[in-house]
């Protein structure tokens, strides 16, 4: 992909993952509750909306899931296990390694910060997070934002068994794409108009899917002729906004908005600087993810130590404790990316090998 084209999804990553801890630290622990004293308006705006730029990553996961996956059609057949366990690798180990930084933090901070920690932690519920279960069945998280990494398996598993049955059809290949393409659409419509309008169902990926899918159209119809790709790209505009008609949901306003950069963005990705720092927090979003609650639990800690200091100076060190955790997280996703994320990512196990040529996000 030509890198006009990848800096909208790197800044728009980027971004995401930002907001993602902000919104975190608005929510969680006493230095929140201090923020929200100090600037209501501020953190009220984080702790609501700061959150939907999860719509941003599950737009873009599909995008780069369909790219990916599509990069392997030819051999789906045979390579769908391991794009499979792939996805597994390239989530879950370095999810249990901040799983087990967290806890160790939880340790650390359990005096001042009881009720921010697990009160125990079992073996089911360890073996719950390692196998993406803990939502479905019902076990409490140990961390911030385990419900995403469940759930962004799940979406690309979804999305590789439709292509993997379609590929198994009899079918000229182009039939085929177009198949591909009206199965995806209708689940994205079907999550759209339905299935994300029922919380109960927030643990699977159906309620999920618009956004996922609306990514992945998004990928297949940029290869289509001029005419083609405008008509497809009026008709999931037309899809969002009968699904908003329906039950406005703002969620699906940032997914709208982020499908729409990604569709008519054509140029200008900036300075050299600006691309190269723009990949850095995008290469490190998923680390930064991972490792920003230990940071946040520790600093809240000390934040919590000052407790008998006059509440004055207290509540002027809220917003300094916010940026610092904010900060520390940020530094921290670099040696957690590098020594973690990134050996775990080249370690993988003989089942998830591809043949050369795939692509991995």
């Amino acid at each position: 992909m030509a890198a006009a084209r990848l800096f909208p999804l790197d800044a728009l990553r980027a971004v995401a993952a930002q907001l993602i801890v902000l919104h975190h630290l608005s929510a969680y622990g006493p230095i929140a509750e201090a923020m929200h004293s100090l600037f209501p308006l501020l953190t009220g705006w984080l702790f609501d909306y700061g959150r939907m730029a999860v719509q941003v990553f599950l737009v873009l996961g599909g995008y780069l899931s369909a790219r990916a996956l599509s990069a392997q059609e030819s051999q789906l057949h045979q390579s769908a296990p391991a794009l499979l366990a792939q996805r597994y690798w390239r989530l879950v180990p370095p999810f249990m390694a901040a799983v087990v930084l967290t806890l160790l933090a939880s340790w650390l901070v359990k005096p001042l910060l009881p009720e921010l920690v697990p009160a125990q932690v079992e073996l089911v519920q360890v073996m719950a997070h390692a196998l993406l279960l803990h939502d479905l069945l019902g076990v409490d998280a140990l961390t911030v934002g385990a419900w995403y990494v469940a759930i962004d398996f799940q979406l690309f598993a979804l999305l590789l068994l439709v292509m993997w049955g379609l590929r198994r059809l009899p079918l000229p290949r182009a039939t085929r794409q177009h198949l591909l393409t009206a199965v995806v659409g209708a689940l994205c419509a079907a999550s759209l108009l339905q299935f994300n309008r029922m919380a109960s169902l927030d643990a699977y990926a159906i309620y999920f899917f618009g956004a996922y899918g609306l990514g992945a159209l998004l990928f297949w119809c940029q290869t289509w002729p001029t005419p083609w790709r405008r008509a497809a790209l009026a008709a999931l505009a037309v899809l969002m906004v009968c699904a908003l008609a329906l039950q406005f949901r703002e969620r699906l306003v940032v997914a709208g908005l982020t499908a729409a950069v990604v569709a008519l963005w054509r140029q200008g990705q900036g300075p050299v600087w600006l691309q190269a720092r723009v990949q850095g927090f995008a290469r490190h979003a998923y680390a930064l993810f991972l490792i920003h609650f230990p940071i946040s639990l520790l600093v809240n800690a000390l934040y919590e130590h000052r407790a008998e200091s006059p509440a004055p100076m207290l509540d002027a060190l809220a917003p300094l404790a916010l940026l610092a955790a904010w900060a520390l997280s940020n530094v921290a996703a670099l040696p957690f990316y590098h020594w973690v994320e990134a050996p775990l990512l080249r370690w993988r196990p003989r089942a998830a090998a591809l043949p050369r040529g795939a692509a991995a996000r």
